[in-house]
């Protein structure tokens, strides 16, 4: 009777794709992208390998429909910013994008190189697309001229993942290795000749002290400025 009673149950956890990824997008929060096998997922879903190949053809789209589900949450919680009466519009939107996927990396530490992977070998794929028209729809509407679309909207996606794995890579999701890191890496720094090295002397400290989300939107404020200077917005547009 027993056995039938949890057969029964698991007869109503119908298992869909969406369950499968949600499983997936777990392991790899645990355990990075080693943890994420099929033997793993059967027995979390308690099922066999057959039902999850029926819903997912192979590990690669797997690791894509993870990605894609964790980025299309971000992009559905962005966070917002203080008002600036100097900034707004489609430069706050750009921000919040960036922040989005900026936090995403900081929760998901496997997320950065798998950004990485969609972006460059599956410019086609629903990662590629969500994250480029999330960034040129207000790119758009900047005033950049249609020529330059392309080569602004990949310039503020490669700063976002070059930064951001960049980070990911530093914090290995634990902010005691962050500052264990940080601090020797400072040492290091102000240990160096200050003849040879006078300025990496002078930012040790800040190397040491800086705050990795704000120097982010740092770069992204940079990046917006060199838009709107190149591009200024025309009168009453």
């Amino acid at each position: 009777m027993a056995m039938r009673t949890r057969q029964s149950e698991r007869r109503r956890q119908v298992l869909t794709r969406e369950r499968i990824v949600e499983t997936a997008v777990e392991l790899l929060d645990r355990a990075g992208e080693g943890a994420l096998t099929v033997r793993a997922l059967t027995g979390r879903l308690a099922t066999g390998p057959g039902a999850i190949y029926w819903h997912i053809g192979n590990m690669d789209e797997l690791l894509e429909a993870a990605t894609d589900a964790v980025v299309a949450g971000a992009m559905a919680t962005r966070p917002t910013q203080p008002a600036d009466p100097a900034k707004g519009g489609p430069q706050d939107e750009i921000r919040a994008v960036a922040l989005g996927l900026f936090d995403a990396v900081t929760e998901h530490p496997w997320l950065a190189a798998q950004l990485a992977v969609q972006l460059t070998r599956n410019p086609w794929g629903p990662v590629t697309l969500r994250v480029f028209e999330s960034i040129g729809r207000p790119v758009r509407t900047l005033g950049v001229p249609q020529g330059d679309w392309f080569t602004t909207t990949s310039t503020l996606v490669h700063y976002i993942l070059g930064a951001t794995t960049q980070t990911s890579q530093i914090t290995g999701g634990s902010e005691v290795d962050r500052a264990d890191f940080l601090n020797t890496a400072s040492r290091a720094w102000q240990d160096l000749d200050p003849d040879d090295y006078p300025f990496i002397r002078a930012v040790a400290a800040q190397m040491r002290e800086h705050d990795d989300r704000e120097q982010f939107l740092t770069g992204i404020d940079l990046v917006l400025t060199g838009i709107t200077t190149l591009h200024p917005p025309t009168r009453g547009g």
